[in-house]
């Protein structure tokens, strides 16, 4: 279940290059996450207490209102296959994270299989022409940074008693939103006008990849490893290669292919535990001997 918010994240690309009117990336960050944050508030009737005001508002400004601005950076600035190998470094940051946030045990599996998964996302969507621009590699990094430390901290904070999934995905996309909405103004000016299509795509982005998404994406954060749930980020962008081939006519060679493998099996190997060594016991009339 919490794999389908990175697979519906996948879709965005086409969502908003063939739906949405183009120039307004903020605006349409705004639209996925501040009406479904007040919907779920609405419909849960659950305000935070105490410390989580600030707790909310730092994971909503983390997972949502810093996240949106420097992808959508990252995307303007270099290509599309760039900004998502950036992205897909994430679960290393989370790995990192893991150790010094919440005191687990280093794990050179999972590092591992991150870097695999971040070869293999490479492999799929960068092309042979891709350029880079420093400002865009900055954003990129710092938006894997921003979503990496917002899901370590939702772990370490967890969700207090009195949130369901649906409130608690509700606190942070509404904190998020009010974030962006006078970042949006102030960069994009008014509004764009929004025909069916748009309307359609706004529509997709916030019930489907904001509401729904993060309602199983937060509750998965809960009851899985860390470190399991940031690798299944890597989805995001093999769906959105499978769309560019399926629906916009975009190839998938050889390469791509490969790559696509190593990524799923980074994906499963991060859903499993690390092989233990084995101990082997001997029995001698001295005693046991390991």
């Amino acid at each position: 279940m919490t794999a389908l918010a990175p697979v519906s994240w996948g879709t965005t690309y086409v969502v908003t290059t063939e739906l949405l009117p183009p120039g307004h990336p903020l605006f349409a960050g705004l639209l996925r996450a501040l009406p479904a944050g007040v919907l779920a508030l609405a419909f849960t009737r659950t305000l935070p207490r105490g410390a989580w005001w600030g707790k909310a508002a730092v994971l909503g400004v983390l997972n949502i209102g810093l996240l949106f601005p420097l992808l959508f950076l990252a995307a303007e600035r270099l290509p599309g296959g760039v900004a998502a190998t950036l992205a897909a470094a994430q679960p290393l940051v989370v790995a990192v994270l893991a150790v010094v946030v919440l005191h687990e045990s280093p794990s050179a599996w999972r590092l591992a299989w991150g870097a695999v998964g971040v070869v293999g996302v490479g492999m799929v969507v960068i092309g042979p022409h891709a350029t880079l621009d420093l400002a865009g590699i900055v954003a990129g990094l710092a938006a894997a940074a921003s979503m990496a430390l917002g899901l370590t901290l939702t772990k370490k904070w967890g969700r207090p008693a009195e949130a369901s999934p649906t409130a608690f995905a509700g606190w942070q996309l509404t904190a998020g939103g009010l974030f962006l909405l006078p970042l949006t103004f102030l960069v994009e000016g008014s509004p764009p006008a929004i025909d069916p299509p748009a309307a359609l795509g706004y529509l997709w982005l916030g019930l489907v990849g904001g509401l729904l998404a993060y309602v199983l994406w937060f509750r998965g954060i809960g009851t899985l490893p860390v470190t399991s749930v940031a690798v299944l980020v890597l989805l995001s962008p093999l769906v959105a290669a499978v769309l560019g081939a399926i629906l916009l006519g975009q190839t998938l060679g050889p390469i791509q292919v490969a790559g696509f493998g190593l990524a799923l099996a980074a994906i499963v190997a991060g859903q499993l535990p690390a092989p233990s060594r084995s101990t082997h016991i001997v029995s001698t009339p001295e005693g046991v001997l390991k």
